[in-house]
């Protein structure tokens, strides 16, 4: 795990911490050879090339998709006017798992 992320965690709102740090687990859980970088003042993960990333804002957390055309789970959630990155946005730990977020990576990853 890259400690810049983990500075980024602890230093976002508490409110949000838990939010951060469990889609962050769930990130390695669903692709455990992950590569965890900082980069564009956020955390960003990838394999061979990126596939997500995770910012926090005031109001929420935004999951980043790169190649988001490939998610069929909910995708009428996925905001935004990228060409190729689109993101949900998360404002409770449960969203997490009433979003299906686990599957919405897993099919990003396919």
């Amino acid at each position: 795990m890259n400690q810049a992320v983990t500075n980024y965690i602890e230093n976002s709102d508490q409110s949000q911490q838990e939010i951060l740090s469990e889609l962050r687990t769930l990130i390695f859980s669903v692709a455990p050879n992950v590569k965890e970088q900082f980069k564009w003042s956020r955390p960003v993960y990838g394999i061979e090339k990126d596939f997500c990333y995770l910012k926090s804002n005031k109001k929420d957390i935004t999951l980043g998709f790169f190649d988001f055309a490939r998610i069929k789970t909910n995708k009428d959630l996925i905001e935004g006017t990228g060409k190729s990155m689109r993101h949900v946005k998360l404002k409770k730990i449960e969203d997490i798992k009433d979003l299906k977020i686990k599957k919405m990576l897993m099919e990003v990853l396919e």
